[in-house]
């Protein structure tokens, strides 16, 4: 046997997948091994092995399991996991299997085959009276076969004490090492938890495990019931952090929002020019195209584009305290729409189906009221539940919650305002309602008729009448209610919802779909683990993004988080140039919500007319640094915290192309940094984020090209 001393290293060592411990060789399968090494030599596992005295040394490499028929025949005094009696295991599906993933596939953590190890998924326990033990090590993570989908957490509890906590782990984060010292330790638990955004895809695996033992200590762990046991939930610093006060109506006039909009020629028009400044103020456009005017004590541009082209409108904004101006490129032609990310409110996230007349009303007025309009925020959607059955000629009707249709869009577009609504192309919507099955023409005559601007549109039981396979069954519905826009008498933007399935994102643009943004994830949830699992999902889909087509991570759910986590939430969403669609009680909102979401900075970020989203330039435990390029050659950087303790972030110049002393602006709290000659670095606080501006623009005014 192995001496004391040796078995903590050899025990890390073998659950890696090591090859080599002082003298000794283990049995590892050299097929496995990469073809950019040499193979190492293998030899039978003796009944006793001498141990050179030195330090063992560890080949760490990527080298796969062998086929050990028990870990104390190789020599080490201990005990694989997956030999124990599973039935004590729990699992949130299926059961637990040894040496398989829970799906039954190979045990399999970034690209790494495990021969020995149990699979499970959340919310899954396991106790063991270790009776003895020394050490308990594995290799933990999602496994490979979910692609990249999933999120769990895995804790270790000795004697009901947290050891480790893995933090949330997404499909395809790299697995991690777990080794806990058990001396005095009488019971172990293993524990993995959903990540706080419900159980979908969270195949875990508990990779390579083992129970080491002392030399002479006979190894004996023995399953038992797991107590009732509430997960430790990681308590960490909260203390919000500062932001600007961006939601206070600055005295000098500031004209926000997005610099270009675009819309279909003899189609109705409607713009409103968000600025913000001490009132009265007075409207002007100059150079406007044929078919359109501006209301001058509004702001509101209204009527209809007679011609194809794009025009660059003098905006100008009069008040006591001064004049702001600046230029509006209007883009005309078929399907231009959504220039930039749609800014508005959904009622979903926060009315579900108790959504009515009176509450989407109350949200058009609450978008002024806040001022959330003169920073950029339009739409007004309602989602599910507002429909009836249909009439005699199968004309959608609304449910008793809704009244006149054409009068509450007429109530919103007062406003300045857009309306939007949701149908499915299944026969029922996901909430059970009607939907627009062999109905899609009619609905949109509906729509038109109703004054409405947006329309999301979601696959629910399109699947009981879907016919055809693959792409052409995924695509179908989508390219029907296009072609019912196309032929109808008014801009409708078309939101696709189908939760990123058949990988929309690559031909939702595609001639006959041309959707204007596409849902990428199901639906979000109420919660951090939800949040920040679809977020730092979305920068691998920013090649597929842009203006007029942009991916969709679903509606921001702020009132579920903490004042640091709603900030990272719209960093995340703001660098990937996704919607920004309130789902929160717009009459409720903290005021450090209503101050970030008025953050004009922020917004910029997300409405920047390149419509370039986001890349990963750095990742570091649980953070990660992200940058996009900007219309005016400037950068945003955003931090970016995971983690549950305060993390310092850095970036330098050359990871995002720039040289030479760059001047850092902090977009939270609207604030010059001064120059940096080479890079920075912050603090970012347990599950926060940090955003800046970096370098110097190199023009004033955007032009599309």
């Amino acid at each position: 046997m192995i001496s004391t001393q040796h078995t903590r290293r050899i025990a890390a060592c073998l659950t890696l997948g090591v090859a080599t411990v002082g003298s000794a060789t283990f049995g590892l399968a050299t097929s496995h091994l990469p073809a950019s090494r040499p193979a190492m030599k293998t030899a039978p596992a003796p009944k006793s092995i001498a141990v050179k005295t030195a330090a063992a040394n560890c080949d760490c490499g990527n080298v796969r399991f062998a086929n050990f028929q028990g870990a104390a025949t190789a020599g080490l005094n201990a005990v694989w996991l997956d030999s124990l009696d599973l039935s004590k295991m729990s699992s949130g599906w299926q059961r637990p299997l040894a040496a398989k993933s829970v799906g039954g596939a190979s045990l399999k953590l970034g690209g790494i085959v495990y021969p020995h190890g149990v699979g499970t998924h959340a919310t899954s326990q396991f106790a063991v009276e270790v009776n003895g033990a020394s050490r308990f090590v594995a290799v933990v993570g999602v496994d490979d076969e979910t692609a990249g989908k999933g999120s769990v957490g895995f804790e270790v509890y000795t004697d009901g004490k947290l050891a480790f906590n893995s933090q949330p782990m997404q499909g395809g984060d790299k697995p991690q090492r777990v080794s806990i010292d058990l001396r005095g330790v009488k019971q172990l638990i293993l524990r993995v938890n959903q990540a706080e955004d419900g159980d979908t895809f969270d195949h875990a695996d508990w990779a390579g495990a083992m129970l080491v033992y002392p030399a002479g200590v006979a190894p004996q762990p023995q399953p038992v019931d797991a107590p009732e046991m509430k997960s430790l939930t990681a308590t960490f610093d909260e203390t919000p952090i500062a932001i600007a006060p961006a939601s206070v109506t600055p005295l000098a006039p500031r004209i926000n929002g997005p610099r270009v909009t675009g819309a279909t020629p003899n189609r109705p028009f409607l713009f409103r020019i968000a600025a913000t400044g001490q009132a009265p103020l007075v409207y002007s456009a100059h150079n406007l195209p044929a078919g359109l005017t501006v209301d001058s004590s509004t702001g509101i541009i209204s009527g209809a584009l007679q011609k194809v082209g794009t025009t660059i409108v003098k905006l100008e904004v009069k008040g006591a305290k001064g004049a702001a101006r600046r230029d509006l490129a209007i883009v005309a032609g078929a399907h231009k729409l959504s220039q930039t990310p749609p800014l508005g409110w959904n009622s979903w996230n926060i009315f579900w189906c108790e959504v009515d007349e009176a509450k989407v009303r109350s949200a058009a007025d609450w978008m002024s009221k806040t001022g959330l309009d003169r920073h950029g925020f339009q739409y007004i959607n309602i989602d599910d539940c507002w429909q009836g059955e249909r009439d005699a000629e199968g004309n959608i009707q609304v449910n008793p919650k809704f009244g006149n249709m054409k009068a509450l869009g007429n109530y919103i577009h007062a406003k300045g305002l857009k309306y939007g609504i949701y149908s499915s192309p299944g026969p029922k919507t996901c909430a059970n309602h009607t939907g627009s099955w062999q109905h899609e023409a009619q609905d949109v005559r509906s729509y038109a008729a109703w004054g409405v601007d947006y329309l999301k549109y979601d696959w629910c039981s399109y699947g009981s009448v879907a016919t055809g396979e693959g792409l052409e069954r995924a695509e179908k519905p989508y390219r029907t209610m296009r072609q019912a826009l196309d032929n109808g008498s008014r801009d409708i933007v078309y939101s696709l919802c189908q939760y990123g399935d058949n990988d929309v994102w690559k031909w939702g643009d595609s001639a006959d779909v041309k959707g204007n943004l596409w849902r990428t994830t199901g639906d979000i949830g109420a919660s951090y683990g939800s949040m920040i699992t679809i977020g730092t999902q979305q920068p691998r889909l920013s090649p597929y993004g842009g203006p007029g087509h942009w991916n969709d991570p679903d509606m921001l759910f702020l009132h579920a988080l903490k004042p640091n986590e709603q900030i990272t939430h719209l960093t995340i969403w703001s660098m990937v140039a996704a919607p920004l669609l309130i789902g929160s009680d717009l009459s409720k909102l903290p005021r450090f919500t209503l101050d970030a979401l008025s953050n004009d900075e922020m917004i910029a970020i997300d409405q920047d007319p390149l419509g370039i989203g986001a890349s990963v330039v750095g990742k570091k435990g649980f953070t990660e640094v992200w940058s996009r390029p900007l219309w005016n050659g400037t950068r945003a950087v955003a931090f970016i915290n995971r983690g549950v303790e305060k993390a310092s972030i850095g970036v330098q110049w050359k990871e995002i192309n720039l040289q030479g002393a760059q001047p850092v602006r902090d977009v939270w709290r609207q604030k010059d940094l001064g120059l940096a000659r080479s890079g920075f670095s912050a603090n970012v606080p347990p599950h926060g984020a940090l955003m800046f501006v970096v370098g110097r623009p190199n023009r004033k005014e955007y032009v599309p090209r």
